[in-house]
């Protein structure tokens, strides 16, 4: 029953590591409010509420899509660390250097994009970054793509310490990812599905990032020494392959809140099953493979990836999600579920999973992707999947991390409403964006045609409703996160050492 205690002693945070626990969370919880403002700056000037020309138009745009994107990443990562720590040793230097690395990344892609006028988008397409018809310099875009190496350098540093931990409890990176029990045997139900999901993540963000940082040094090269000129098709296939990676990794670090959290709640164990373990084997070839459904439409690229990607695209989405979805549902069906906060999140996150898979293996299929792949709809896709399923993952453990102090267990009655606020407010922001997409509204346009603005301006008015409702979010957390811990160890309003069992006097509350 220890599977099933509120708040365990090996979740209680040494002073170092809640310092470092701290530092992420509060700095990517500021970071997703100024993201959102910036987002929410571009859908008011498509509606014509503002007045910002093109230029800065656009490098709000690739502020805004690398330091969201980022940002997640630290978010999730984090929520892998606080987990993973708990099975295996990890060093607090491998997740301090990831965070130093980060912000000196951050801090360069800033500068590149507000001092230097980098307005490239994320994607550093080659060879856009160099040919800003005068818009920016040469070393503005270098500085750009200096911040993405230094946050992926960051992120490798943390896989590999992560990666030898798991080889030292485990033996190897299959055993941890629980390849001895595919084709029979009793499954050992204290393997904690946290090293399962954290293990497939290593192995498939890790060689993203490497081919992130190897089209980012030719990029650099090539900035400089333009006589070196690269393959465009094989950049175009390095980048999107370590954008896909980094971009997915992310509800594959934030789900394992869920994983770790759900049982708590219900007051069910949440066993470990072959199927289980079969859907994240399958996934970690299946996310490697299935990146060239983003090249559909480059008429250059070889046939057979091209079909490999469409034909991926329709079972990639599906393994672990549709093992995770049903694991979570059958765990709280008659469960009498504690209906806190944390609890709705993870629902909340598990819907936005769930929808946002489906725009995108819609996107997937050629002959849609033709007409689609350059429209509002892909935004529609990723903002569901990020603002409805990957951040509510994050904020969970985050309610449940200050659930366990003391002065900061009893749930307030504005964070329904502020629950509400910003369900409400990201579904209706995504379906703006996807109805836009159904329109063929262009992906990223700054001036838009009037015929387009009504969306544009239910877009801004959700998005409103998306940073009242984060605000109020960051406000409590970043509360009690900064709060000293309860040395007794629970919090005041529910035994911490008790576990939650399915019966009357644990209903739903």
């Amino acid at each position: 029953m220890s599977a099933l205690t509120l708040y365990p002693e090996n979740e209680r945070l040494p002073r170092n590591e809640r310092i470092a626990f701290n530092l992420y969370m509060i700095t990517a919880l500021v970071l997703f409010v100024l993201m959102m403002a910036l987002g929410l700056t571009m859908r008011m000037t498509q509606a014509t509420w503002t007045g910002i020309g093109p230029v800065l138009f656009y490098q709000i745009l690739t502020m805004h899509g690398a330091g969201m994107v980022g940002t997640m990443s630290l978010a999730t990562l984090a929520v892998m660390w606080f987990f993973l720590r708990k099975y295996v040793h990890l060093h607090l230097w491998a997740f301090l250097a990831n965070y130093v690395l980060f912000m000196l990344g951050a801090l360069a892609i800033i500068g590149a994009v507000f001092i230097g006028g980098y307005a490239g988008a994320w994607t550093f397409l080659y060879p856009l970054p160099v040919q800003s018809m005068a818009i920016w310099s040469v070393n503005a875009a270098a500085l750009f793509m200096v911040g993405y190496l230094l946050i992926g350098v960051g992120m490798l540093l943390f896989y590999l310490d992560a990666a030898a931990a798991i080889i030292r409890s485990f033996g190897n990176l299959g055993r941890g990812l629980g390849l001895q029990w595919l084709f029979g045997g009793d499954i050992d139900q204290s393997h904690p599905k946290a090293v399962v999901a954290s293990t497939m993540v290593i192995i498939a963000n890790s060689l993203g990032i490497l081919a992130g940082a190897v089209v980012l040094v030719m990029s650099l090269v090539n900035a400089y020494f333009p006589e070196m000129a690269l393959n465009a098709l094989l950049a175009k296939n390095l980048i999107y392959w370590f954008g896909h990676m980094v971009i997915n990794a992310t509800i594959y670090m934030g789900v394992i809140a869920v994983y770790e959290l759900l049982a708590r709640y219900s007051g069910r164990p949440y066993p470990v099953t072959r199927p289980f373990l079969w859907s994240w084997a399958v996934s970690t070839l299946f996310v490697i493979i299935v990146f060239p459904h983003h090249l559909l439409m480059d008429y250059a690229q070889p046939r057979w990836m091209s079909v490999m990607g469409q034909v991926v695209s329709f079972g990639a989405g599906f393994p672990v999600f549709l093992v995770t979805a049903y694991g979570a549902l059958t765990n709280i069906y008659r469960s009498n579920m504690r209906w806190k906060l944390p609890s709705r999140l993870m629902i909340l996150g598990l819907f936005g999973w769930a929808v946002g898979i489906v725009p995108a293996i819609i996107d997937g299929t050629i002959s849609v992707n033709q007409v689609m792949h350059n429209t509002q709809w892909v935004p529609g896709h990723f903002h569901f999947y990020l603002l409805i399923g990957a951040l509510p993952m994050v904020l969970a453990l985050l309610f449940h991390v200050i659930g366990a102090r003391a002065r900061s267990s009893i749930e307030m009655a504005t964070d329904k409403l502020s629950l509400a606020i910003y369900a409400l407010g990201a579904v209706a922001f995504s379906l703006a964006f996807l109805d836009a997409g159904r329109q063929s509204v262009p992906r990223r346009f700054a001036i838009h045609m009037p015929e387009w603005i009504p969306n544009d301006q239910v877009g801004a008015i959700a998005s409103m409703l998306v940073i009242l409702g984060m605000l109020w979010f960051a406000g409590r957390v970043i509360a009690g996160l900064l709060q000293a811990p309860d040395e007794g160890g629970s919090g005041s309003a529910v035994d911490a050492k008790a576990p939650l069992n399915a019966g009357p006097s644990h209903a739903t509350g």
